[in-house]
């Protein structure tokens, strides 16, 4: 395990000031980097120690902000800002294209190196931007699998791997359906796999608050769903080259 370096970095997106959290492998050299997205209710802990999780792998790890620093205790007043995000690849771009700015400006980052990871909202930001072409190692999605406008796939650069519950009501089996027969017709390298049992957020440790319906902690898919995350970045990042 490594020393990790974090600390805060705010900057403007979609009207906001969004406040990221920067993670610093050990040492001085340029490392692969990550961009690490949340779910729509916002940019908590849990990302953080994500982000922590791959400094000490050896990667920078930014873990962005899509609510400028807030966190949404309610369902509802999530849903009246996720699901208009969600209905604009366009606001959704500018958001993943402020965070990769700021990432690609670390000097710690090999600006030529970079995945990108996200959970939820955050993973269909992360989708967008390869859909926008950006030059991405890996995609890596978990409870994310949106499809975007026609033939805007076939920009993809990188592998795609997406995870997904299988009874989450929230990316039920035609959704899922409706994603692989995007990456298939895009002829991007992509994988899908689903977590038996496990509901939307499978991957997100209980939280003190209400939860919508449909939504629930699955403590050995989250760990899988982890570990799968790791092995794309080892096989499409690895830390040397």
């Amino acid at each position: 395990m490594t020393t990790v370096t974090t600390r805060t970095v705010e900057y403007p997106a979609d009207g906001l000031t969004m406040i990221g959290y920067l993670a610093l492998p050990a040492g001085v050299d340029r490392r692969p980097a990550v961009l690490v997205g949340p779910e729509g209710t916002g940019l908590n802990d849990f990302q953080r120690r994500r982000a922590d999780t791959l400094a000490e792998l050896g990667y920078v790890a930014l873990a962005f902000d899509i609510n400028g620093g807030r966190w949404f205790t309610d369902p509802e007043e999530m849903r009246a800002h996720a699901i208009p995000l969600l209905a604009d690849p366009d606001r959704m771009r500018g958001i993943g294209h402020a965070a990769l700015d700021v990432l690609r400006a670390e000097p710690r980052t090999d600006p030529d190196r970079i995945a990108g990871v996200g959970y939820g909202t955050g993973g269909a930001i992360v989708l967008e931007l390869g859909r926008d072409g950006v030059n991405l190692r890996a995609i890596g999605t978990v409870n994310a699998t949106t499809t975007g406008r026609p033939g805007e796939a076939a920009r993809i650069r990188c592998p795609v791997w997406a995870g997904v519950g299988s009874e989450d009501p929230i990316m039920p089996p035609a959704q899922r359906d409706a994603f692989t027969a995007e990456m298939q017709a895009a002829g991007v390298d992509w994988r899908l796999v689903v977590y038996g049992g496990a509901l939307h957020a499978f991957h997100h440790p209980p939280v003190d608050q209400t939860v919508p319906p449909g939504v629930g902690y699955h403590p050995r898919h989250a760990q899988r769903a982890w570990r799968d995350v790791v092995d794309l970045l080892a096989e499409c990042l690895p830390v040397t080259e």
